[in-house]
C-alpha cells in the first residue's frame, strides 16, 4: 500500500496549528516536494509549465487548484486512496464552450475564486516561497497578502512520520539487493553505463515482486577506476569500462513513495593495490564512525568532524574535498545544510546520508555511503549491505 492517509494528517495538524499561532489565514503550496508532503499527490508536470496549488485553510478543509492534464492522475491516486486532499477545481488548456471553464491564463482566478468560497478574502495567506506565481489573486482579491513561509516548510519535512520511515527501510533493502546485483555484473571488459542499466532492471523487477502497489524510481552510476577520483563521475561516461585494478565508487539510490534512500559502495576488480586498500579503510572507517554522532543532542557538525578526524588520522587529509552528508527525504538532498559549520542539534527521527570520501587523482574515490536515521540514544543505519574490504573485492 502507498504511505497511509494518517502520515499527511499527522502534517496537516502541524500546518493548522502554525497557522493558528501566526494568524494566518491559510496555507498556499505551490512546488513539487511540499506538495507532496502535504496531498500525497506526485505532480506529474513542474509547475512552472502548469502552475498548481494546494491550500490549507485555517478553518474549513483543504483543495486544490490543478490543470487538466493531471485529471485522470488525481482520479487514480484517489481511487487507491494515495490522495489526502480529495477536492480540487481544474483550469483548462482549450476552451470548453460546453460549459464555463477556466483557462491557463486564467488559473490564478480560479484559486481567488476557490479562497472566496472557502470565506478566505482577506489576511495573510503563507506560502511555500515568494509567491510570484499567486500575485494574480491579489486582482479579485486585494485585501490578501502572501508571506514567505519556507523555514516551516523546512521544518515539517526533517522529521520523519514512523510509516515514512518504515519505507525507507524497504527502500534501503533494495539498494543492497542492487548493491549484490553489481558486483555480479561488474566484470573487466564492460561498459559501467550497461552494466547501471542492467542493475535498474533487476532493481525494477525486485521492486515489482516486493511492492507491486507503490510507486519507485531508481538509478545507479558506477564510476570506475581514475573518473571516481570526482565524487560524481568525469563527465564522460560512454566509454568507461571495468578494468582490472580499477576501484569503482557505485552511486545507487532508490526512491519508494517519494521518499530517497541513497546507498554507495566502493567495489575493486580483482586484488586492491596497498594504497587502494589504505584509502578505502580510512574512508569505511570515517563512515562508520561519523554514523555513529547521528543521535538526537548532538550537533550536525559533530557528524563531519568525526569523519574528518578518521581521514586525517590516516594519512589522506588533503584528499576531502566535500562534507560528510546532508538530509534526506522527498527531495536527495533535503535542504542540505552545510555539515562542517552547521552547529544545531540533530532531531529524532530526521534522515541524514553519511558519505565521507577519500579522492586520489589518477587513482580513484573511496567512499561507502549509508542513509542513517537520527535516534534517540542510537542511529539505524538503513544499509545492511557489507563494507568489508574482503566483501569489495571481485574476482578477475
Amino acid at each position: 500500500m502507498p504511505l497511509p492517509l494518517e502520515v499527511f494528517q499527522w502534517k496537516h495538524e502541524k500546518v493548522k496549528a502554525f497557522l493558528a499561532e501566526n494568524g494566518y489565514a491559510a496555507l498556499a503550496v505551490t512546488t513539487p516536494a511540499n506538495f507532496y508532503m502535504l496531498t500525497g499527490f506526485h505532480l506529474d508536470v513542474a509547475p512552472w509549465e502548469r502552475p498548481v496549488a494546494a491550500v490549507f485553510p485555517a478553518q474549513g478543509e483543504p483543495f486544490m487548484v490543478m490543470n487538466s492534464l493531471s485529471t485522470h492522475h488525481l482520479m487514480m491516486a484517489k481511487e487507491r486512496e494515495a490522495l489526502y486532499v480529495t477536492d480540487w477545481s481544474t483550469y483548462y488548456e482549450h476552451n470548453r464552450y460546453s460549459k464555463k471553464t477556466y483557462v491557463t491564463p486564467q488559473w490564478t482566478e480560479l484559486l481567488a475564486a476557490r479562497l472566496h468560497a472557502a470565506g478566505i478574502r482577506k489576511g495573510t495567506v503563507a506560502v511555500d516561497g515568494s509567491g510570484g506565481s499567486l500575485a494574480g489573486v491579489k486582482k479579485k482579491l486585494p485585501g490578501i497578502d502572501f508571506v514567505d513561509v519556507t523555514p516551516f516548510m523546512v521544518e515539517t519535512r526533517e522529521i520523519k512520520h514512523p510509516e515514512e520511515l518504515a519505507v525507507l527501510r524497504l527502500a534501503a533493502s533494495l539498494t543492497d539487493y542492487a548493491q549484490d546485483r553489481y558486483m555480479e555484473l561488474a566484470r573487466p571488459g564492460k561498459l559501467a553505463i550497461a552494466v547501471d542499466a542492467e542493475v535498474m532492471a533487476l532493481v525494477y523487477e525486485e521492486a515489482s515482486r516486493r511492492h507491486p502497489d507503490r510507486e519507485i524510481a531508481s538509478s545507479t552510476k558506477g564510476l570506475s577506476g581514475p573518473a571516481s577520483a570526482s565524487p560524481h563521475g568525469n563527465g564522460a561516461n560512454l566509454g568507461v569500462r571495468f578494468e582490472k585494478g580499477h576501484g569503482v565508487v557505485n552511486i545507487l539510490n532508490v526512491r519508494l513513495d517519494g521518499l530517497m534512500c541513497e546507498s554507495e559502495r566502493t567495489f575493486f576488480i580483482g586484488q586492491p593495490s596497498d594504497l587502494q586498500k589504505r584509502a578505502y579503510e580510512a574512508a569505511t572507517a570515517a563512515a562508520l564512525r561519523a554514523a555513529e554522532q547521528i543521535v538526537a543532542g548532538n550537533t550536525v557538525a559533530d557528524i563531519d568532524g568525526a569523519a574528518q578526524a578518521v581521514i586525517e588520522a590516516a594519512g589522506f587529509g588533503d584528499n576531502i574535498f566535500h562534507r560528510t552528508g546532508h538530509g534526506m527525504g522527498i527531495e536527495g538532498h533535503e535542504f542540505p545544510a552545510d555539515v562542517a559549520f552547521n552547529y544545531r542539534p540533530l532531531k529524532e527521527n530526521e534522515v541524514w546520508s553519511c558519505e565521507p570520501g577519500v579522492y586520489i587523482y589518477g587513482l580513484g574515490g573511496f567512499r561507502q555511503d549509508n542513509s542513517v536515521i537520527v535516534g534517540r540514544d542510537r542511529p539505524e543505519v538503513l544499509n545492511k549491505r557489507s563494507v568489508r574490504l574482503e566483501d569489495q573485492i571481485i574476482p578477475v
